[in-house]
């Protein structure tokens, strides 16, 4: 489970409801809350914060804070790192630095125990002497040896980002250098002095979900408003980006037209033409060094064969242009595999592949034309990680390996050997000899088996009274996997909680037909999954409903909500996370537009003939009893809109039903901006979870 709030991955501005409402909707006595930073609005927010903190507060709220806040500070975690020329990169956070710093060390000094770090950039520092609420966003080197990057700084944690140019010799912003306003949007180095940048560019420039619809080509000391004009897709598509890559030799400019969240235009750049690659709409495709490669998400006939979906396929470049399609299969699923990621270093591709919801790992290599396989021989059976030292220069690899009682231990491999070394490990934040891990089927209401995870204690008794939280999420192609959380440990599994992890449909963990089983109007089929698992559970005697709460967030909070309404006799607790709840207006909300490939156009009356079956916001009712519930979510959270939760909660507080909100005043979708907010919102979830529960 993720410490943060599960995520979907990426309108109108925060701050003002549409007045208009979905076709036909009916008048929303709480659509005020939408007013993400009115006076009115967070009055609300602040009132139901104190009181949810008086609730759930108290000296053994108090303790596990401070415990969880140590763990998310201990310098004992991995820094992990990204390779830039001879320097490795990391950004730390810990009780000295609270918003964090930017560092970097050699390969040399990162074997070490305790290396020596030079500090880059200093978020603390900056944020004061800027009188800014920074929080980091990352940095794009000019590959493969620039000396220059672009810093994203977001404002609270948002989506949305300032751009600047920096100096890693000279470790500071270059005076005069390439800068851009706070925006959703996209920027890439073609050379040191030219920029691909998609932005807000004014008025008619963003897409209907919030995304820059443009993209220029922008050159050093000349104004942003006379950049060259690259491409224009529609405003009713999702975004347009370009990128230049730069591996030496293979230099290649492509541009993608991002129609919907699942289907896209690629073009290759020459001479000032695009030329488009003859993809599937709703396949990736990509090009390392001299290959295309190409991942299903249908069946697709091509060469005179038809290639299952969730296939990865290579073809040499340069004849694919020519009209040639003969494939070589990289990756083809069975029923129980999916591809779950792609690597890529100086002569191979590292296939993370994903089988019965746990990771291998298969290592290909280009030899005289044919590609050649090898299973490397990983250390242990859960989640692996698997980056490359660097794409360009090395064959070494980064490879991380954890389970839900295994901390994660990093390795750096190398391609053609099973012989790795071992650099980091972080630390046990739990004894995790007392537990057990299973993994179980459900059979969902079509008749289909849905696997889940267990963790508990050995000595558990089947009797029905283990105080359990189901997590899920089941959207976006997203799989859930094993994965070690001290924070989970000291705040659930210590005190005698069951935690367990639900494979449900909407999710990837059996590829695109595991995605596509519940998408839009069979999306009640995620919902049925969930409830089969938790029901499946009560019948195991795992738990009872009196023991049973649930947790989702973003879509999962969703899912949470739907189930909460559904199904209100089978749970007593229900932590809902920066989630999406009112479906009649979430696609006139921030980038919700952006997600009707998830769940289709509630303004179609035929899609919400079904949406409004299940959006949590339009199905709970006064006549009901429902469990208590703990909603949260973040004021800057700029990707789902606040007013999600927040009209939720009034409603089911008018309507006299128990429940609880908080609302961080920072921290985007993430929930919190640093680790003293994470620390706070983690214990009171499950500060909440175990009064409801226990």
């Amino acid at each position: 489970m993720s410490e943060a709030a599960a995520k979907v991955v990426p309108g109108p501005a925060a701050g003002g409801a549409d007045a208009d409402g979905a076709q036909d909707a009916p008048h929303d006595p709480h659509a005020w809350l939408e007013d993400v930073g009115g006076d009115k609005s967070l009055d609300w927010v602040r009132a139901r914060n104190a009181l949810s903190e008086e609730v759930l507060g108290g000296p053994a709220h108090d303790a596990l804070r401070a415990r969880l806040q140590g763990i998310l500070d201990a310098r004992e975690r991995i820094p992990h790192v990204r390779k830039h020329g001879d320097r490795l990169y990391n950004f730390w956070r810990d009780a000295v630095h609270e918003r964090g710093i930017w560092r970097r060390t050699t390969l040399a000094e990162y074997r070490k125990d305790a290396p020596r770090w030079e500090t880059v950039i200093d978020l603390d520092a900056l944020a004061q002497a800027e009188n800014e609420n920074w929080v980091w966003a990352g940095a794009t080197f000019l590959a493969p040896r620039g000396t220059r990057c672009l810093v994203s700084l977001s404002r609270g944690g948002g989506d949305a980002e300032v751009v600047r140019e920096f100096d890693l010799v000279e470790r500071a912003f270059v005076a005069d250098g390439f800068t851009l306003p706070e925006s959703k949007g996209s920027v890439g180095w073609i050379d040191q002095d030219t920029l691909f940048v998609a932005t807000d560019f004014g008025a008619g420039t963003m897409t209907d979900s919030g995304y820059p619809r443009i993209v220029k080509e922008w050159k050093r000391g000349t104004p942003l408003a006379d950049a060259r004009l690259v491409f224009e897709a529609g405003t009713g598509d999702l975004s347009a980006s370009a990128r230049r890559d730069l591996t030496p030799g293979f230099e290649r400019d492509f541009v993608t037209r991002q129609i919907g969240f699942y289907s896209s235009e690629l073009f290759l750049r020459a001479g000032g033409q695009l030329v488009k690659i003859e993809k599937p709409e709703d396949a990736n495709a990509f090009a390392v060094r001299d290959q295309l490669l190409v991942e299903l998400r249908s069946d697709w006939s091509a060469g005179g064969r038809t290639w299952p979906q969730g296939s990865l396929l290579a073809i040499d470049i340069a004849r694919f242009l020519d009209g040639e399609r003969d494939f070589a299969p990289l990756f083809t699923p069975t029923a129980t595999s999916s591809l779950d990621g792609v690597a890529v270093t100086r002569s191979a591709l590292l296939l993370t592949v994903l089988d019965k919801v746990k990771n291998r790992l298969v290592e290909l290599r280009r030899v005289d034309g044919a590609w050649q396989r090898r299973e490397v021989a990983t250390p242990g059976i859960g989640t692996l990680g698997v980056a490359a030292l660097d794409e360009v220069e090395s064959d070494d690899y980064f490879l991380s390996v954890n389970d839900f009682l295994t901390p994660t231990t990093l390795y750096l491999g190398q391609v053609g050997s099973d012989g790795r070394e071992r650099l980091k490990a972080m630390p046990a934040w739990f004894d995790a000899t007392p537990y057990r891990v299973s993994q179980f089927e459900a059979r969902s209401r079509d008749g289909t088996m849905v696997p889940y995870f267990v963790v508990m204690a050995h000595g558990a008794q089947a009797d029905g009274r283990n105080p359990t939280v189901l997590y899920g999420y089941g959207g976006f192609e997203v799989s859930l996997k094993p994965a070690y959380s001290g924070m989970l440990g000291a705040g659930w599994l210590e005190k005698g909680g069951v935690y367990v992890l639900a494979n449900i449909r909407g999710g990837g963990e059996f590829g695109p037909r595991w995605h596509q089983a519940a998408l839009k109007e069979k999306r009640q089929r995620a919902f049925d999954d969930f409830l089969a698992v938790a029901q499946d559970l009560v019948e195991r005697k795992l738990t009872s409903p009196r023991h049973l709460g649930i947790m989702g967030g973003s879509n999962g909070g969703l899912l949470v909500g739907a189930a909460l309404t559904q199904r209100p006799d089978l749970f007593n607790a229900v932590v809902c996370q920066v989630p999406l709840l009112d479906m009649r207006r979430y696609h006139k909300l921030l980038a919700g537009a952006s997600w009707m490939g998830e769940y289709g156009d509630p303004d179609d009356p035929r899609q919400w003939d079904h949406i409004g079956k299940y959006s949590p916001y339009h199905n709970v009712f006064a006549d009901k009893q429902y469990p208590k519930v703990l909603l949260t979510t973040s004021t800057r959270d700029d990707r789902v809109h606040p007013g999600h939760a927040r009209k939720m909660a009034a409603r089911m507080e008018e309507q006299g039903h128990a429940v609880l909100y908080w609302e961080n005043t920072e921290g985007g979708h993430a929930g919190a901006a640093n680790n003293s907010q994470q620390a706070r919102m983690w214990a009171l979830t499950y500060s909440f979870l175990w009064q409801q529960l226990a």
